[in-house]
Formats: C-alpha cells, structure tokens, sequence
C-alpha cells in the first residue's frame, strides 16, 4: 500500500465556485466570491483535508459578454489574487496557493518580485499560474485596442518565464551575510545581474528580494492547445487540464509526458491535475438531482453568454434548437474551443443544450457517493489519465464541506491521499525538485 501512487488535490476557486449558477443554490453563501472571512473559512476547510493547494484564477477585465447575462455574474467583483492570498498565507500553514499572472499583461519584474514576495511571507507554499489571457476585452484595460495572437501570445510567454526565472535566481542562497562587525549586509560576489534583452523583453535586473524559499515558486500551466502542450512540455510542474473525459485524459498525460522525455525532462517532475467538478450524495440519483437543479438555475442569457465566450464567436446569433454549426478558428481560447465543440459533437446536443452545459460547468463530472467519486478517481490514476485533480465544488460552503467530510476520508482509508502533509513547502507535497540556482551552483 506503501508503494501506491498518491493522488494530488487542488481546490479551483474564482475564488469560489466555477459555476456560474453556484451563488443561487439553496444554502450557498451569495457573497462568498467577495467575503474575506468565508473564503478564508473555505481555505482552512482545504487545509484540514489535506488538499495541496488553493487554485485562485484571475480576471483583468469584467467578462466579455452582454450585460443580460454579465448581470447574473458573480465574478464581476473578486479580489486581486496576490492580496487575497498574502491574507490567507497568514490564516493558513499547509495549503499551496496559486496565482494567475499574466504574461501578455504585465511585467516580468512586477510578476518576478509579486511570486517571491507571497513564497517568502508563506514560508515556501507560492505557486504561478501562467497565463496568456485569453479574454479580448482585457487588452482593451491595457492601452491595446486588439489582443495580441494567440501563438504570439505563447512565445512572448516563452521568454516572459526565463526573465522571471533569472531575476528569482538574482541572489545566491548565501548572499546575505548581514555581518555587523564590518557593516557588510551582503556579498556582491553572490549578487548576479542578469541583463536579459530578447526580441520582447528588456529587463537589467536584479530582483531587490532574496532568491524564494523554493527556490522558484511551483510552475502551473493550464493551456492544452499544440502551443500550451509543448510550453507545458518545457517548463510546467503542475498543469490543469481540460481533458473532457477518460480517453482524453490519457491521451492527454501521455502526449505532455511524451513531449518532457524528448525534451530531457523528468516525466515524474510535472503533475498533471484534470479540473473535475464533483458532485457528492447519499446516492447516485441524489447526486444527478442536485447537479440538475444547479444547472436548471443557469439563465439562458447567461449560458448562450458563456457559449460565445468558450467558441470565441457570438453564439446568440445560431438556432438554439439546431445542432452547432461549423465554428472557425479564432484569436479566443482554442482548447476552450475544442472542448465545448468535442462536447457538443460526443453528446449530440442542440445550441441550446450545450450553451445550458456551458453554462454551468461543461469538464468532467463525478458525481454519486463518496464510493463512486473515490472509484472514477482511482481509474484515472492508475491508468495514467491524471496525477491527481483540481476539484470544482458545485456550490460554498456545501461543495467544499460534502469532500472533505466525505469523499477525503475515503480515499485515504484506500491509501489513494495523504492523511499528513509530507512537508512545509508545495514542492515538497507534490514531490517536485527545488531548482538549481542556475547562476550560483
């Protein structure tokens, strides 16, 4: 039992539920998208299940959709995610917190300083989420009046990480002697400067914080289109993945996993978490009763809303009772895309039906007892579709409470999941290298 692989767990907050209908169901705080001390409630609840991480996703622009539906929303207002999580450092000991930082809307320094900052004031538990952004109407916050193309967007991502990565490696671990006899703070033979200047880029450096207590804070990717696989490939240590169900899962961990042995590296040194959107009951019919009340009060100007956001082109405009008709390319999410068109084709659903799925939460369900969810678990892991999840709850604090009370306990009595933390930082609970200071052996 020893021997057996663990499964690794990652709670996905907005900073709640992915669900668009969440704050609506009976018993749900309506209000826990923007209260402190419910979110903060929310993190413990993980940190007392043993979870890795808390997965806080990001947005810089209010969503790009018709104020018919943006009014059903309660994403419009969530905390900036590197505050929320400095707060909940404190309120916290065990838990990951994960941070989307863009790299098509910031700068390398600001992200640089932000990531090591947050590792330094949780004691080593910091991990970044790198994104590209894919939401148009975010460009329009930052002076541009279109967003940049999305293979652009992944090569500037490119060298946006090896600027990051430089400046936290800015410092050697001894650097800082601070000796008050001869007044020296530190050694500026163990201070490297890094002058970075690339075909995007120009940053002199160095970082003004210490090198982070990992080293460099958890590399976490979520992008599956051909771009975001091989930027994964080449740098990630925790992906979130989008992979629609089993097969897919498996075709995905072994086209990544692949892609990293070409590369040289490790397999073993990226976890490949699936977002699963579980759902948990006395039985299996319990289970689909609530899913479906959560999704009956999904408005459809809000579910034909997220339709258009995942295609990247306005839905309203299709015959909601017709089959979804071809959707070209666009500069929007392309494995958003993917999904929601495999979705439509695999299940034969009408515009209207798959704007309804969208519009609530259209990934991977399990759903049914602690038993069932605990079996379609273990499937995943042992046959090489996941490394572990990163667990959407249908609705706060219910979702979040139904696990941990529940469906915790049972997959560490199969000795699927922890029932201690393995150590102080993330890396170490996921089991991953801490990086070599690249400029100081």
């Amino acid at each position: 039992m020893s021997q057996k692989r663990k499964l690794r767990l990652g709670a996905f907050m907005r900073p709640v539920s992915i669900h668009t209908a969440a704050w609506r169901y009976p018993g749900a705080w309506a209000d826990a998208n923007f209260n402190f001390p419910r979110i903060k409630r929310l993190a413990q609840t993980l940190e007392r299940g043993k979870f890795d991480a808390f997965f806080m996703a990001d947005h810089l622009a209010v969503l790009n959709m018709p104020m018919n539906a943006l009014k059903r929303s309660a994403t419009v207002t969530s905390f900036e995610p590197m505050t929320l999580l400095a707060a909940l450092a404190m309120a916290t000991e065990h838990l990951g917190l994960i941070a989307t930082g863009s790299t098509t809307f910031d700068a390398p320094y600001h992200v640089a300083r932000r990531f090591a900052s947050l590792d330094h004031i949780s004691a080593g538990r910091a991990a970044w989420n790198i994104v590209t952004t894919s939401n148009p109407d975010a460009a329009l916050n930052f002076g541009l009046e279109e967003h940049v193309e999305h293979d652009e967007r992944y090569r500037r991502a490119r060298e946006f990480y090896d600027v990051v990565t430089g400046l936290w490696d800015s410092w050697a671990e001894d650097a800082f002697i601070r000796n008050t006899e001869t007044g020296e703070y530190f050694d500026p033979s163990r201070l490297h400067v890094l002058n970075h200047k690339g075909d995007h880029y120009s940053v002199r450096g160095p970082l003004n914080i210490a090198r982070p207590i990992q080293g460099w804070p958890v590399i976490v990717q979520a992008g599956a289109s051909e771009a975001g696989r091989q930027f994964a490939a080449e740098v990630a240590e925790v992906i979130f993945a989008g992979a629609g169900d089993l097969e897919g899962g498996r075709a995905l961990y072994a086209d990544i996993k692949g892609r990293m042995a070409k590369l040289g590296r490790n397999p073993d040194h990226l976890k490949i978490l699936p977002g699963a959107f579980v759902v948990v009951g006395d039985s299996l019919e319990e289970a689909k009763e609530k899913r479906a009340r959560l999704d009956n009060l999904v408005h459809y100007d809000s579910a034909i809303a997220s339709l258009s956001i995942a295609l990247g082109t306005d839905a309203s405009k299709f015959d909601p009772d017709r089959p979804l008709p071809d959707i070209p390319e666009s500069n929007a999410s392309q494995s958003g895309r993917a999904r929601a068109i495999a979705l439509a084709q695999r299940e034969n659903l009408t515009v209207r039906q798959l704007a309804q799925r969208l519009g609530g939460y259209a990934g991977p369900a399990l759903l049914g007892t602690p038993a069932i969810i605990a079996d379609q678990m273990e499937e995943w892991l042992t046959t090489n579709a996941c490394d572990g999840f990163n667990i959407m709850f249908p609705y706060l604090p219910g979702g979040v409470d139904d696990f941990v009370e529940r469906v915790v306990p049972e997959l560490q009595r199969r000795g699927l999941f922890r029932k201690e933390y393995e150590g102080t930082t993330l890396r170490e609970n996921l089991g991953l290298p801490r990086p070599e200071n690249r400029f100081f052996a």
